[in-house]
This record gives C-alpha cells, sequence and structure tokens, in this order.
C-alpha cells in the first residue's frame, strides 16, 4: 500500500468570529465609551489559530511589562485601541491571554490608594 502523506494544515473556524467581535467592540468604544475584554485563554482555538490571530492583529508602537506574581506583557496591537495582554506565573507558565478593547488597559491605570501612597511618600521626601 502507497503511503499518503498527510499534511495537516489549521483550521480557522476562530479567528474571523473573534476579529468580527473586535469590529463591534470598537464600535462600542467610540460610541458609548464601553471597554470590552476578550478571554482567549477560555476559547476553543485549532492548532494554529491564535499564533493566526497574533499575526492578524500585528504589533503597535507601545509595549509594557508588569512584573508582580509573575509577569504581564501589554501590547499595543497594529490596531489601535486593541490591546494583546498576555500574563505569566513564576514559572513562565501563561495564565491569562487577553484582548482588551479599550483607550488604555486598566492594568496600567493608577489606583487611586496607590497614587494616595505615592503622594504621601513624595510629600515625606520634600516637605
Amino acid at each position: 500500500m502507497d503511503k499518503i502523506a498527510v499534511q495537516v494544515e489549521a483550521m480557522h473556524g476562530n479567528v474571523r468570529p473573534i476579529l468580527n467581535e473586535v469590529l463591534h467592540a470598537l464600535d462600542k468604544l467610540l460610541e458609548k465609551n464601553m471597554p470590552t475584554t476578550i478571554d482567549l485563554a477560555g476559547l476553543p482555538f485549532a492548532p494554529g489559530e491564535l499564533d493566526e490571530l497574533e499575526a492578524t492583529l500585528g504589533n503597535g508602537e507601545l509595549v509594557a511589562q508588569l512584573d508582580a506574581l509573575g509577569s504581564s506583557r501589554i501590547r499595543e496591537t497594529a490596531y489601535p485601541g486593541v490591546w494583546w495582554i498576555e500574563h505569566r506565573n513564576a514559572h513562565d507558565e501563561v495564565v491569562g491571554r487577553y484582548l482588551e478593547i479599550t483607550r488604555i488597559p486598566e492594568i496600567l491605570a493608577s489606583q487611586d490608594a496607590d497614587i494616595r501612597t505615592g503622594r504621601a511618600r513624595l510629600g515625606e521626601e520634600f516637605e
């Protein structure tokens, strides 16, 4: 019996619907100032689909790294307002992966309690 070469290609069933959801989320952001978060880790991707989604969205101008109980990488995609966010634990394993459609990702915004603490510290040093 002749051997039959089998080539496995990525199925692309989830990429287009996710991009469609991103388009609707951008409309919501522009029209109603409502951000949207898409939990990519909770979606059933076929082999290659996550890579295809990441390549399709591309890279923008901003990348931020947060180090607290593991690392978080916040990257603007080639489309302003669409952010690729990935959280890793202390063992460098991915524990969360999101698309955040917003003007600035919530994780980058300073919290009031932190601002108060920083203001107090600055005041102690320079008053």
